[in-house]
């Protein structure tokens, strides 16, 4: 595997978390939808069982809620959340050298 490869791969589908408490900072998300708008807003499309895997982490770390509406399990970010997607940003800046 090439070394920018292998950086892709770290940056999207092994750091996952920064992508849905991202998205679930905008509005509620679900699964589903959740793999479509990465795939759409970022360039990668995690897979199902990936996502089912990191959900349920990050609610257990209190950086999400859910809520069931329907059949749907929707994700809420949390403000344990919104500071660590705020840390997680500025880490990434900070790596490029932007700040």
């Amino acid at each position: 595997m090439q070394p920018s490869e292998r950086l892709r791969r770290h940056l999207t589908s092994e750091n996952l978390w920064i992508y849905i408490l991202s998205l679930a900072s905008k509005r509620p998300v679900y699964a589903y939808a959740l793999r479509k708008e990465i795939k759409k807003r970022f360039g990668f499309e995690p897979s199902l069982v990936m996502l089912y895997l990191v959900l349920p982490r990050l609610e257990i770390a209190g950086f999400i809620k859910s809520e069931t509406r329907g059949r749907r399990k929707y994700y809420v970010i949390t403000k344990k959340g919104e500071e660590e997607l705020e840390k997680g940003k500025k880490e990434m800046k900070k790596v490029l050298g932007l700040l």
